[in-house]
C-alpha cells in the first residue's frame, strides 16, 4: 500500500547534506540515494515499510510516500510521518543557534558559513542508538560494515526488495555468536543485544512522554552495561533531534576544536566539556557546525 505524505521543505534547505548523510554507505542495503531522491527501508510497528523522499532545492512542498508491506493503522501513520521528518532534519530550527552564535569568536564564521545546516536523524530512536552503540570506539568505515551486517542479520525485507532496519523484537531474537562470527567484538555484540532484548520486554521505554521524560530515558540508557556517555548523546542527537547534546567525548568535536583553536593538540575531555557549554541549550547545533568544519563547504561530513 502506498501512502501519500506532504512535508514541507524550509527556504535554505540543504539537500546535499542530507543525502550524503544517507549514501553513507556505498553498499547499503537500507537505503537508495540517487540525486534528489531518498528510499529508505525500516520496521515499524512489526511492519516493513520503505519511505520516499523527493528533494528539491527550493522551498515548499513535497510529496514523500510510504510503501507499506501491511495495514496502516492511524499510529503507524504517525510513526511514517516521525520518520520522514527525521529522514529530512526537520527537527532542530538552524535560525536560534546562527542567531545565538553569529558574533562568537569561537563559532560565528563557522555558522555563518552553513547558515542552513540540519542534524539529520536516523528513521526511529532503536536505529539511532543501535547505530551509535555499533559506531562507539571504532572507525566510520568499519563501523559502517558492522551496521550492514546487523540489518542483514535482524532486518526484514520489503517486498521491493530493500531491506528494512529492524526492531527491536527483530534484533533481540538474535545470537551474540550470529554477530561475532560476522566481525563484530564480543563485547559490542552482546551491548547490542542487551539494549535490544530491554527495550523489546519493555524494562526499557525508548518513548519520551510527561512521565519518561528524556533526562530519565538517559539515565535508564547510562545504567545499561556497556554504554557509556557519548553513545547515549549521540543517540540522543540522532534519535530524538535533543538541542542539547554535549558530544565533549567525540574525537572529531576534540579535533575541530583544535584547528579553530589554532592549538598543537587536542583539548581534554573537561576541557571539551566546559567549552561546549558556553553554547547551551544550542549544544546540539554547536556539534554539527564542528563536524561539518572538518570537511570543505560543497561536502559536509555525515558523522
Amino acid at each position: 500500500m502506498i501512502v501519500p505524505f506532504d512535508i514541507d521543505l524550509p527556504a535554505g534547505y540543504r539537500v546535499d547534506d542530507v543525502l550524503q548523510f544517507h549514501r553513507r554507505d556505498t553498499e547499503s542495503v537500507a537505503e537508495q540515494v540517487t540525486q534528489g531522491l531518498i528510499r529508505k527501508g525500516v520496521m515499524l510497528d512489526g511492519v516493513p515499510v520503505v519511505l520516499a523522499a523527493p528533494l528539491a532545492d527550493r522551498p515548499g512542498t513535497i510529496r514523500c510516500t510510504a510503501d507499506v508491506d501491511g495495514a496502516v493503522t492511524p499510529a503507524l501513520a504517525e510513526r511514517i510521518g516521525d520518520a520522514l521528518l527525521n529522514i529530512l532534519g526537520l527537527r532542530i530550527d538552524p535560525a536560534p543557534f546562527l542567531d545565538a552564535v553569529r558574533n562568537d569568536a569561537l563559532l560565528g564564521a563557522v555558522a555563518r558559513g552553513r547558515p542552513g545546516l540540519r542534524i539529520v536523524q536516523s528513521a526511529t530512536v532503536f536505529e539511532a542508538l543501535t547505530w551509535a552503540i555499533i559506531g562507539q570506539q571504532i572507525n566510520l568505515p568499519f563501523a559502517i560494515v558492522l551496521r550492514r551486517t546487523f540489518i542483514l542479520q535482524a532486518g526484514r525485507r520489503h517486498g521491493s526488495g530493500l531491506w528494512c532496519y529492524p526492531e527491536a523484537a527483530d534484533a533481540a531474537r538474535l545470537a551474540a555468536d550470529e554477530l561475532t562470527g560476522r566481525k563484530f567484538s564480543r563485547a559490542k555484540a552482546e551491548t547490542l543485544l542487551r539494549f535490544a532484548t530491554l527495550v523489546a520486554s519493555g524494562e526499557l521505554d525508548l518513548t519520551p512522554g510527561p512521565g519518561n521524560p528524556i533526562e530519565r530515558i538517559a539515565r535508564e540508557l547510562l545504567a545499561v552495561k556497556g554504554i557509556g556517555p557519548w553513545t547515549v548523546n549521540y543517540g540522543l542527537l540522532r534519535g530524538y533531534g535533543y538541542a542539547d547534546c554535549s558530544l565533549h567525548g567525540d574525537v572529531a568535536i576534540r579535533t575541530a576544536l583544535q584547528r579553530l583553536l589554532g592549538e598543537a593538540a587536542k583539548p581534554d575531555l573537561a576541557r571539551t566539556e566546559a567549552i561546549l557549554q558556553q553554547y547551551q541549550p544550542h549544544r546540539t547545533m554547536a556539534a554539527a557546525h564542528l563536524w561539518a568544519s572538518l570537511a570543505p563547504e560543497e561536502d559536509p561530513p555525515g558523522t
